[in-house]
């Protein structure tokens, strides 16, 4: 998982927040975490959530400040995990939606839109982000250049 911005945040809060009440569901963040290749349960995220059943922005931002810190912790459990299908291998997936073993600008526009995250400024930023970790100038992200990218958020 890649280390989004307050800005990103803040409109992934929107974009979820469909009645403008300031809050979102645990319904709502469980269909996110789902569309971003995630699987967990209503209950996991009830233990996670505490006694709350909607979050606030801030609360939202805790949310995934939390998801984070475990997934730094994890990060040699998410290396052993790669050969088990583990959650880079599904996140990949998310993106790779050709199933050619490469994300694509195009691809990765697409997942952005999905997530209600894509304006025609990020279209610079698509291609900017691909080839910051395109180790050989092919202009897609294979699975070792996902990898390392993602990776290479927690270091």
């Amino acid at each position: 998982m890649s280390c989004l911005s307050a800005n990103d945040l803040q409109r992934i809060f929107q974009k979820l927040d469909k009645n403008g009440a300031g809050l979102i569901s645990i319904d709502q963040l469980k269909w996110l975490l789902e569309k971003i290749g995630f699987q967990t349960s209503i209950d996991d995220l009830q233990v996670l959530m505490g006694s709350g059943k909607c979050l606030d922005s801030i609360d939202f931002f805790f949310f995934y400040d939390i998801v984070i810190e475990k997934q730094k912790k994890g990060g040699d459990e998410a290396s052993d995990d790669l050969n088990d299908g583990g959650d880079l291998v599904k996140a990949f997936k998310v993106f790779d939606l050709n199933d050619d073993g490469f994300i694509s600008c195009e691809e990765l526009q697409s997942v952005l839109s999905r997530l209600g995250l894509w304006d025609e400024q990020n279209c610079q930023d698509c291609k900017r982000m691909i080839s910051m970790y395109d180790m050989n100038s092919d202009g897609l992200l294979d699975f070792e250049e996902f990898k390392f990218m993602m990776l290479s958020d927690f270091s």
